[in-house]
């Protein structure tokens, strides 16, 4: 589709006075439809990132959160008055699969969720987004930040969105189960993100959960092609170790190896990764260190909402409020090493 009649499309598909609330539905108003749960709105665009613009509020009190294709959150909850509304805009990258990379395909095009407690939508518009002009952070990683398809599930990389500003695009093509051996002999996994890649762009690389039968020789020579690979093609890479795993010593400090990612074959997986960083020149991002200090401080019982303890006795995999709280501290980490410039920062 050209540019010229893609614009066309975008503008008429602009609505006004659009509003839900849990308890009740307001009738489908152009690409929208508003449901018991919320309101959805379908946009009929190829692969590519738009910049997209709501204004959140209406006639009545409301909170408002946005969401987009498989459950990334683009916007935390957002309350207005009575009367009230406020403009918020975003960038979102489209692509199929729209989720996991070797996950199902998803809905073709644009979808974006209003939910929250009380969600209501006043106008919406979206728009391709300049392509020289977004910074774009694309993330290799396992299930600990991809975009998992279903709740209680849910990785730091789909809740990082929602502290990036308009300009700004997450490409999270993280994938369950994968090591640093599978992400590098898949096509579907590295050599996309690879090709993705612009000059200027950063690339974000958590791999360790899952390389439970990967000799130290292996890892580090995969970490050190993956950023190699990242250079060559103009690309920022910065290696981030892997989140923690909740499992206490009687003490109440994290159990080694099995917290802190050493697997059987004695490979320090952290160790290495900061290793790897200091050799090649590589920003690290320390999110074992800062997991583990923000773990052990909540104790045994604090951290179990972070994870899915509760829900499925799961000790590795974050829940949504966890997923949150280490996009957290991933973004502060992108802030304090001005890895993004604070424009593109919420």
């Amino acid at each position: 589709m050209r540019r010229t009649a893609l614009c066309a499309l975008v503008a008429a598909l602009a609505v006004g006075g659009l509003t839900a609330a849990p308890a009740r539905a307001a009738a489908p108003h152009g690409p929208c439809t508003a449901g018991a749960t919320g309101i959805g709105c379908h946009f009929d665009v190829a692969p590519g990132t738009y910049d997209v613009s709501v204004v959140l509020g209406g006639a009545t009190a409301a909170r408002t959160s946005v969401t987009a294709e498989t459950r990334r959150a683009m916007l935390p909850e957002t309350a207005t008055t009575a009367g009230r509304t406020v403009r918020r805009s975003f960038t979102v990258d489209v692509r199929t699969p729209e989720g996991e990379p070797t996950g199902a395909t998803g809905t073709p095009g644009l979808d974006l969720t209003f939910g929250g407690a009380a969600p209501a939508l006043s106008g919406i518009r979206v728009t391709p987004a300049p392509a020289r002009s977004v910074r774009k952070i694309l993330l290799v990683g396992d299930s600990t930040v991809c975009d998992q398809p279903g709740a209680p599930y849910a990785g730091w990389g789909q809740q990082l969105p929602q502290h990036l500003r308009r300009g700004a695009a997450v490409a999270n093509h993280a994938d369950s189960g994968e090591s640093t051996v599978s992400f590098l002999a898949d096509p579907r996994l590295f050599d996309t993100v690879e090709a993705r890649i612009h000059r200027g762009d950063l690339v974000l690389v958590q791999l360790a959960h899952n390389d439970k039968q990967t000799d130290e020789a292996t890892y580090r020579a995969n970490l050190t092609t993956m950023v190699d690979r990242i250079r060559a093609r103009g690309g920022r890479p910065v290696l981030v170790t892997p989140i923690v795993r909740r499992w206490f010593n009687a003490d109440g400090t994290l159990n080694n190896p099995t917290a802190l990612l050493v697997n059987g074959l004695g490979v320090d997986h952290p160790a290495v990764t900061r290793e790897v960083a200091a050799a090649r020149d590589v920003p690290l991002i320390d999110l074992t260190a800062r997991t583990k200090q923000l773990v052990e401080s909540l104790g045994t019982e604090g951290s179990k909402a972070l994870y899915l303890t509760n829900e499925a006795r799961d000790n590795t995999h974050t829940s949504e409020h966890g997923a949150r709280v280490y996009a957290e501290l991933v973004r502060d980490a992108l802030r304090t090493q001005h890895l993004l410039p604070e424009r593109d920062l919420r």
